[in-house]
């Protein structure tokens, strides 16, 4: 760890220099989020335009595996481009991610469908998709490094707090020009081409971000040691050949970025992929949901960072952990009572059983989306979870045929892989609710926030994004001063990133395919639990506190 020297806290303001450092960085961040959101918020269209020669599950299925690819390169493009900037430079290194991020998001909006050039079209959007995933593998931590390392001491939390709330920004900023489009061009005209806009749009981000950070100085710190020739050689070499520096990194992603990106992907992308897939809200309302309580929350970010500053970074970071775990079931639980209660009330009430003989059933794990199943009871089992039907298996004599059997009354099964007329009217007749009833939270315009419905949805969604704050908040800080200055853009970029990407990436796709395996719509929800509370442990017990850190010396 670097060291652990206390420097004198500085106590007027912001400067004009240090303003301007943190809104360039910011905000060439926000743009690179917005970038990066835009393809998930937009992957059932996208997977239409591009994967068009496939039937519909399929083509989704591939749309949100090369969604997920810009998940799995981020960590690369953390080795990539933090070894750049340990030694090229923190400006520079960042100057080239935004201009990476930009130019393929930018390309996504013109690359011809799969209609027009065929098999090309599909391979280009993946390619530009890895892209994107290695420059924001690059970018966070070029930022975060940057901004640390021209904070005051003392205020260093507070500083790099407005990193962490561009994340949030981007994807708030992507779901409101995504509305505004999809308002202006109409859902048909939207489907066929409005889609582009938001990716055209990204270019004039683009430029105003890249003229901004034109006007960047490097590092203060990072100069320093370049004009001492301590610069490191082989940084790779030194962040992880090395044992004790290789220890700080694996504590740093088990004890620090597992836990925090499990809270921040559910407070956030789990909870938005609930609303809409489990408990069947509308997108346009589902989108303004989670709007609203990432506006109502954002400030929290700047709140905790500084916070961390006075308390430390770890208290809170692992507060958040131990809360989120012990209460993300009960949230979910009051979410469904108040965004559809007729389903959580046919949750209660109606019993579904899938009785079948257990050798003919399989594991319905399916994380990625890619198995194809077809025995009739994983088929059975696959629909039931796929209408969010809670559902019990009950096993039946050896060869016996699969039964479905609603409120103990059995129901003709035809082994249909994505309809079942008969079973949908089942459930629907013994109190499950179909998509648009009139009882599911609906908002008739952005401000439509104060029935009693509407409100307390968001209310517990700002609770979810209360917590994303408190694990992300103080983490840029905390992660910059556990590494040394020659080698902190590639220490800290690999296991925010790994955390980040895989934790947290992975664990929308992860949750729903536990949902689809119990039968259980909360069931997904220990993918969370179970990760937060591990970080928790083993953060309590052996990450070290790093508030005093003096980060300008520099071995």
């Amino acid at each position: 760890m670097t060291t652990t020297t206390i420097a004198p806290a500085r106590s007027e303001g912001m400067t004009k220099d240090e303003r301007f450092v943190i809104f360039a960085s910011s905000l060439g961040t926000v743009f690179e989020w917005y970038d990066f959101y835009l393809y998930g918020s937009l992957a059932g269209i996208i997977g239409a335009q591009f994967f068009s020669a496939y039937p519909e599950g399929t083509r989704n299925i591939f749309a949100l595996l090369a969604f997920a690819a810009g998940f799995l390169v981020r960590p690369f493009g953390a080795i990539v481009f933090g070894r750049v900037g340990d030694i090229v430079g923190r400006k520079y290194t960042f100057l080239v991610t935004i201009l990476i991020m930009g130019l393929s998001t930018f390309i996504v909006g013109l690359l011809p469908n799969a209609a027009t050039i065929g098999i090309a079209a599909p391979i280009i959007l993946i390619a530009l998709r890895l892209l994107q995933g290695l420059a924001l593998g690059g970018e966070y931590g070029g930022a975060a490094t940057y901004v640390a390392e021209h904070s005051p001491h003392g205020k260093r939390g507070f500083y790099t707090s407005f990193i962490q709330t561009t994340a949030t920004l981007g994807l708030f900023l992507s779901l409101l020009v995504i509305l505004f489009t999809r308002t202006f061009t109409g859902e048909t005209d939207f489907a066929a081409w409005g889609w582009r806009i938001p990716f055209l749009v990204s270019v004039l981000l683009l430029g105003v971000s890249v003229w901004i950070r034109m006007r960047l100085n490097e590092s203060p710190v990072f100069q320093r040691m370049k004009e001492e020739g301590k610069t490191s050689k082989a940084p790779l070499t030194e962040a992880f050949g090395t044992w004790s520096n290789a220890k700080i990194v694996i504590l740093a992603l088990i004890g620090l970025t597992m836990g925090q990106a499990v809270i921040w992907y559910t407070g956030q992308f789990y909870a938005l992929f609930f609303l809409q897939s489990i408990l069947k809200v509308d997108g346009y309302t589902a989108n303004l949901l989670i709007a609203w309580s990432l506006l109502l929350g954002t400030g929290f970010f700047l709140f905790f960072g500084a916070l961390s500053d006075r308390i430390g970074r770890k208290p809170i970071i692992m507060a958040g952990c131990i809360i989120g775990a012990l209460t993300l079931f009960p949230i979910f639980k009051m979410i469904s009572s108040n965004a559809n209660p007729a389903l959580e009330k046919a949750y209660e009430t109606v019993k579904v059983q899938v009785v079948a003989d257990p050798a003919k059933c399989g594991d319905l794990f399916n994380p990625v989306g890619t198995r194809v199943f077809s025995a009739p009871c994983d088929t059975a089992r696959s629909f039931l979870a796929s209408s969010s039907v809670k559902y019990s298996t009950v096993d039946a004599p050896a060869g016996a045929p699969v039964k479905i059997m609603v409120n103990d009354k059995e129901v003709p099964y035809s082994d249909a892989k994505t309809s079942n007329p008969a079973i949908t009217a089942a459930v629907l007749a013994a109190g499950y609710p179909k998509p648009g009833d009139a009882g599911i939270v609906k908002m008739a315009h952005p401000f439509d926030i104060f029935r009693p419905q509407v409100a307390a949805t968001i209310g517990l969604l700002f609770i979810l994004v209360l917590y994303v704050t408190m694990v992300y908040g103080p983490i840029a800080a905390m992660l910059v001063e556990l590494f040394p200055t020659r080698i902190r853009y590639t220490s800290m970029s690999l296991p925010y990133h790994i955390g980040n990407g895989w934790f947290g990436g992975l664990l929308p796709a992860t949750a729903f395919a536990i949902v689809a395996s119990t039968g259980d719509i909360y069931s997904g929800l220990w993918y969370p639990v179970i990760f937060a509370a591990i970080t928790f442990v083993i953060g309590v017990l052996f990450v070290p506190e790093t508030k005093d850190v003096d980060i300008t010396e520099h071995d």
